[in-house]
């Protein structure tokens, strides 16, 4: 049994901490105070999973039993965090952490191993991806999750803790998970407007199926590997999200399709929809690289206040590049 500590109480960190106290001790550390008293009473894991202080975690890490950290802290205040804690700070040389962060950092372009790189070392680093939503992987059924490292004895000792109804695969191409992870939650918004429009099942799959060529096309001018994108990491985690109200980018597509303002969208939505963000650094890098994203584009106006119905005019006639690629 391993100590693991979770930096991060959200939807997603909540779920992780579930699943992985059924095979070890859980520690949350979270800003906010977590009613773990209700959360415990509706779940049978072996170990349910404490909130931990921020003042206690160095006695607390030092004693703990061949201890492993889990940062599930959304991209857009993933710098900030690590920026303000200085505990993690202090245990930077050693710490091993798992990413379970998806995004493009606003502004800086920078994906969510550029920043960690910055605070730690990059063979204690590991990144989780695929298909999942909280609220399944903490009800108990059954998923398959990839771990992305360049160190795989590091991927299989995370791969160890998690619970037998998730299969962990382990590889290796960490840009192609994480472009695949932060573009899909764009498509997913896509996805959102494409329903919302009740534009119907044909237009669906070729909304699905173009936003997959773009992420891929994208990802490959960043060198990562094609197959990421047709694996769990890229298509599985991208049909999932895009065709679910569990998503809350799906339901920022919907809204948008309704004719809701952004504003009014992420104060009714009470979290983190983080296509939002990954929408604008997207186009931005696409246009600093001249890569065609034609729906990342499209959903980026849109969410500048563009018209709905003009923007799905554009996705129709635009013309694909030169090699005829959609």
């Amino acid at each position: 049994m391993r100590d693991i500590f979770i930096f991060g109480g959200g939807a997603w960190g909540m779920a992780l901490a579930s699943c992985l106290s059924l095979k070890n001790r859980v520690f949350i550390l979270s800003r906010r105070n977590l009613n773990l008293q209700n959360y415990a009473s509706t779940h049978t894991p072996k170990h349910f999973p404490l909130q931990l202080q921020y003042r206690d975690l160095l006695n607390v890490y030092h004693e703990a039993n061949n201890p492993l950290c889990i940062i599930a802290i959304a991209s857009a205040f993933l710098r900030e965090f690590l920026h303000n804690d200085t505990l993690l700070h202090s245990l930077k040389h050693k710490v091993q952490i798992l990413a379970a962060s998806k995004g493009i950092e606003r502004e800086s372009g920078a994906f969510v191993s550029d920043i960690l790189e910055e605070y730690f070392l990059k063979e204690n680093l590991c990144y989780l991806a695929g298909p999942s939503f909280a609220k399944e992987v903490e009800a108990g059924l059954p998923c398959a999750l990839v771990i992305h490292s360049h160190n795989t004895t590091l991927a299989e000792q995370y791969a160890t803790c998690f619970p037998d109804f998730i299969k962990i695969y382990i590889q290796n191409d960490i840009i192609g998970a994480e472009i695949a992870g932060a573009y899909k939650n764009v498509i997913a918004i896509a996805g959102g407007i494409c329903d919302g429009l009740q534009l119907g099942n044909n237009a669906k799959a070729s909304l699905l199926s173009r936003g997959l060529v773009e992420m891929t096309r994208f990802g490959l001018f960043f060198n990562a590997k094609q197959e990421t994108f047709l694996g769990l990491s890229g298509s599985g985690d991208l049909f999932l999200t895009s065709n679910s109200t569990m998503s809350r980018n799906y339901r920022v597509g919907l809204a948008l399709a309704a004719g809701k303002k952004i504003s009014d969208i992420l104060e009714e939505l009470g979290g983190v929809a983080e296509g939002v963000y990954s929408a604008k650094s997207i186009t931005q890098i696409s246009s600093k690289h001249n890569i065609y994203t034609p729906i990342a584009n499209e959903v980026q106006a849109i969410l500048e206040g563009g018209e709905v119905r003009t923007s799905l005019i554009n996705l129709l006639r635009s013309q694909g590049n030169n090699n005829g690629v959609l």
